[in-house]
Parts: C-alpha cells; sequence; structure tokens
C-alpha cells in the first residue's frame, strides 16, 4: 500500500486530489518547490479561525485577552507537534533523507506538516470537513482550556509592567548553525537585573526559555 493511501486510511479521509495529500507531507529538502510550506501556512489559519470560533462559542463571556491566550496555547507549534505525533506523521512525511537508513524528522516538521495537512483537507473537502478534522484531534486539548496557559513571555511581560511600568528588554545575541537547524541565543532582562540568556531552535523559543530562566530567578529571591 501506497504512503498516500496508507495516510488517508490513517486518517480516515479519501482524497479527490491526492497530489495536494503528496504536497502536504512533502518538505522542502526533497523538493524545493512543491513542498508544504503554503499549505501549512494555510493551515494556520484554518486551524485558527476553527479553534477560535469553538472556544467563541464555550466560553461566550469570556474576555478578549483571556481568549486569545486559550487560542495561543492551543494552537502553538508544540500542540500541532502533539496532535502531529498523535497521527504518527513522522513516518509519513517525504525528506531528503527519506531514503536512507535513518530517516531523521525533526519536531518542527513534523508540527509544520500537521498544519500543511490541515491546509489540504480544507483545499480537497471544504471547510466542514477541516472543522471535524480539528476539532476531533483537538477535543482533548479544547477540554482542557478552561485553565488558561500562560507562557513565560507573558507572565514576564505582566510583571515588569506590573512592577516597573516597562516591557522586558530582549536582545538577541547570536545565530549558528546550519539552516535546517540553526541555534538562537537570546537575553533577556528587566529594568533592575542582568541579562539572563538561553538558547533554542528559533528566536521566539530562546526567548521564552530566557524569560522563563529570568521568572525562576524572581521567584528564587
Amino acid at each position: 500500500m501506497s504512503t498516500i493511501k496508507k495516510l488517508q486510511r490513517k486518517i480516515k479521509i479519501d482524497f479527490k486530489n491526492e497530489k495536494i495529500l503528496l504536497q502536504a507531507i512533502t518538505h522542502k529538502s526533497f523538493d524545493p518547490i512543491n513542498n508544504y510550506e503554503n499549505l501549512e501556512f494555510l493551515g494556520d489559519r484554518v486551524l485558527g479561525l476553527v479553534v477560535s470560533k469553538k472556544l467563541y462559542e464555550l466560553y461566550p463571556n469570556e474576555k478578549v485577552g483571556s481568549l486569545d491566550k486559550k487560542l495561543a496555547s492551543l494552537v502553538n507549534k508544540n500542540k500541532c507537534l502533539e496532535v502531529g505525533n498523535s497521527l504518527n506523521l513522522k513516518e509519513f512525511v517525504i525528506t531528503g533523507n527519506s531514503n536512507s537508513r535513518k530517516k531523521i524528522v525533526e519536531n518542527k516538521i513534523i508540527s509544520d506538516c500537521c498544519e500543511a495537512l490541515i491546509g489540504a483537507i480544507y483545499l480537497d473537502k471544504g471547510l466542514e470537513y477541516s472543522k471535524n478534522f480539528i476539532l476531533k484531534l483537538w477535543k482533548e486539548l479544547i477540554n482542557d482550556s478552561e485553565t488558561t496557559f500562560v507562557d513565560a513571555k507573558t507572565q514576564l511581560q505582566e510583571y515588569s509592567l506590573k512592577y516597573f511600568k516597562l516591557l522586558p528588554i530582549y536582545k538577541l545575541v547570536s545565530n549558528t548553525g546550519p539552516r535546517h537547524k540553526p541555534n538562537f541565543k537570546v537575553g533577556v532582562k528587566l529594568k533592575n537585573s542582568a541579562y539572563i540568556y538561553a538558547t533554542g531552535s528559533s528566536k521566539k523559543n530562546a526567548e521564552q526559555s530566557a524569560a522563563s530562566e529570568l521568572l525562576k530567578k524572581i521567584k528564587q529571591k
């Protein structure tokens, strides 16, 4: 059975145009032109729309700021990775090293591919199919959203504004490593602190890690 047939069986959706599904699992290292990047862009927006509407229905009296935080905690790359792993997307993704003995698929590729898959379903089957697919896979995550997760950068920002009336100061120290596996080093400080440094696979991840480390130091005081 072909990879595409196996994937369709896995997600329980039969595509009219299987080329779209193939594109959704193809990384640019394998095909620089017909890869999942544009579908990922589309899928990210479809995911945001569907989850936003569901949160609007579940929490009609919630403040916008709280809804924003709930949404951010549900549609980020970590949650897409979680869902992608539940579908075992690692086994389906086509990368430049897919023919080697040891196929390496990074977490970012799995989360990106999850969004691309949503984009492909939207193009081939429409919004209703996409909505049903998303709500089925995100059901438990959405049910858990009653407890709002506030990320480290947001917590640090709220602390800094409360005590200093200023935003935290972030600075990019370095960006090293190959393009497919970068390593960012970022520093963050408050008005009365020294810089705290952390690294990550993206500038955003590094900032979150640095903010988390600074929050730990604040709580130790």
